[in-house]
Formats: C-alpha cells, structure tokens, sequence
C-alpha cells in the first residue's frame, strides 16, 4: 500500500523526503577523528605498497623461470 501512495506523490515531494531522509541517517553516522583516520590511511598506504613488493618479488621470479630457465632448458 505504501508504494502505491509514494508513486502517486510528486516528484518534488519525492526528492524533498529523500533528502531529509538522508540529513537524518547522517546525523547516526559515527565519523572517525583525526588519529583514526591518519592511522588507517597509513595502514593501508603500507598494505600497498607490502603487495606491491610481493607482485613484484613474483614477476621477477616468474620472469626468471618463464623466460630465461625454461627456454634454455629445450633449446
């Protein structure tokens, strides 16, 4: 019954609930502060860059044995 009275509403009407809707559940959020925010983003910069190491460490080792062992072994 609810969607059928919402579908009969305006567009406008609509647009303005969605909005207070929105400006109600952002009041519930809990934001980090500042420290939180600084320790994570450091987390993941370091999370990155560790993978990047390992696929890294990965390519030369494949490289490695892909094109150059592997080829000379039937040559």
């Amino acid at each position: 019954m609810a969607v059928v009275v919402a579908a009969k509403e305006s567009l406008a009407k609509r647009t303005v609930s969605f909005y207070h809707d929105v400006v109600a559940e952002m009041k519930k959020v809990t934001w980090p502060d500042r420290p939180q925010v600084t320790q994570l983003s450091i987390g993941v910069i370091g999370l990155s860059l560790f993978i990047g190491v390992v696929i890294w460490l990965l390519d030369i080792v494949l490289q490695g044995l892909l094109v150059n062992l592997i080829p000379s072994i039937f040559r």
